[in-house]
C-alpha cells in the first residue's frame, strides 16, 4: 500500500511536469531616455540622450526607439534626467530656437522693458501670471489715468531664462516676455509707447477677468467729489443782451354796484362806470 501511494505521487509529478506550459519569452524595445535634464527652448544633442530596453508592454505611447528621431529637435516642454522623450516635449525640426517652438500657433510673444518694481520686484517668473496695468494722460484729459489693459497673461521668459529658478529665487531681468494674442499684442504695444506699464502678478489658478473702470489722479487725491459738487463757473463773454421786459398794465380801479328798483323795473348800476343793464323784476 505503501509503494502504490508513493507511485501515485510520483506519477501525478512528473505527469504535471511535462504538461506545464513553457515560458514565452518577453519581447523588447528600445527606449530612448533624456541622458540629463532638458530645459525648454534647447536643442536635443546626441549627449543629451541614452537608450534602454524595456519590455514591449511597457512601452510609453508617444516616446521614441530611435536617437535619430529627436535629434536637432527643439525642446518646447522641460524634460526631467532619465525621462522617456515623447512627442509632445518636442517642436518641429527646423521651427528655430529659444522662444520660437515654444509660442503656440495663433499666438505671439512680446517683449517690455520692466524694472525692479514693474516686474514685481523680480517675481515675474516663466510661467506665472500677470496682470498689466498702464498709466499715461488720455487725450482730452487734465490728468492722468490708470488702467488694467489686459488681464491673465501668461509670462513666457525673465530676459533669457524661459524656465524659472529651481530654488525660487527671483530673477532680475530688464525684459519679460508674455504670450499674447495678435490683438492683445497691438494693445501692449501702444500701452508701452504711450503710457508707463505696471505688472501686477496673480495666482495661476485664477482665471477670472475682472472688469475695472480705471483711476484717474483727482480720485487719488479726494479731488473727485470736489470737482463734481463745484458748479461750473458762468460765462458772461459771449451772453446775450437783456431784453426789455414791458410793465404790466395798472390793477383795474375798484368798483361797486347799486341795485335801483323803481316801481316794476330794477337796474343795477356801477360806482365809477356806466350802467350795465337793465331787467324786469
Amino acid at each position: 500500500m505503501f509503494a502504490l501511494v508513493v507511485s501515485g505521487i510520483f506519477y501525478q509529478l512528473v505527469a504535471a511536469r511535462r504538461t506545464a506550459p513553457k515560458p514565452q519569452k518577453t519581447q523588447m524595445r528600445d527606449l530612448v531616455l533624456a541622458a540629463k535634464a532638458l530645459p525648454a527652448g534647447r536643442t536635443v544633442k546626441a549627449e543629451d540622450v541614452m537608450v534602454v530596453k524595456v519590455p514591449a508592454d511597457q512601452f510609453p505611447k508617444g516616446a521614441f526607439e530611435k536617437v535619430a528621431e529627436v535629434l536637432e529637435r527643439p525642446v518646447v516642454s522641460s524634460v526631467l534626467a532619465e525621462e522617456p522623450i515623447r512627442e509632445g516635449r518636442l517642436g518641429a525640426r527646423g521651427t528655430g530656437l529659444g522662444l520660437a517652438p515654444i509660442i503656440p500657433v495663433g499666438m505671439r510673444a512680446v517683449s517690455v522693458r520692466v524694472n525692479e518694481v514693474v516686474g514685481v520686484a523680480g517675481f515675474a517668473l516663466p510661467g506665472m501670471r500677470v496682470d498689466v496695468l498702464v498709466t499715461g494722460r488720455p487725450p482730452g484729459r487734465e490728468g492722468s489715468i490708470t488702467r488694467t489693459v489686459l488681464q491673465n497673461i501668461l509670462v513666457l521668459s525673465a530676459g533669457p531664462n524661459l524656465e524659472p529658478d529651481g530654488k525660487g529665487q527671483p530673477i532680475n531681468a530688464p525684459v519679460v516676455t508674455l504670450l499674447v494674442s495678435p490683438q492683445q499684442a497691438e494693445v501692449l504695444t501702444l500701452a508701452g509707447t504711450e503710457g508707463r506699464i505696471q505688472l501686477v502678478l496673480r495666482n495661476s489658478g485664477d482665471q477670472g477677468v475682472e472688469t475695472t473702470p480705471g483711476r484717474e489722479i483727482t480720485e487719488l487725491y479726494g479731488l473727485a467729489q470736489e470737482k463734481v459738487s463745484k458748479p461750473a463757473p458762468q460765462v458772461a463773454r459771449h451772453a446775450p443782451p437783456p431784453q426789455a421786459v414791458a410793465p404790466a398794465p395798472p390793477p383795474p380801479p375798484a368798483t361797486a354796484e347799486i341795485v335801483v328798483i323803481r316801481g316794476n323795473l330794477k337796474t343795477v348800476e356801477v360806482v365809477g362806470a356806466r350802467k350795465v343793464g337793465t331787467e324786469q323784476p
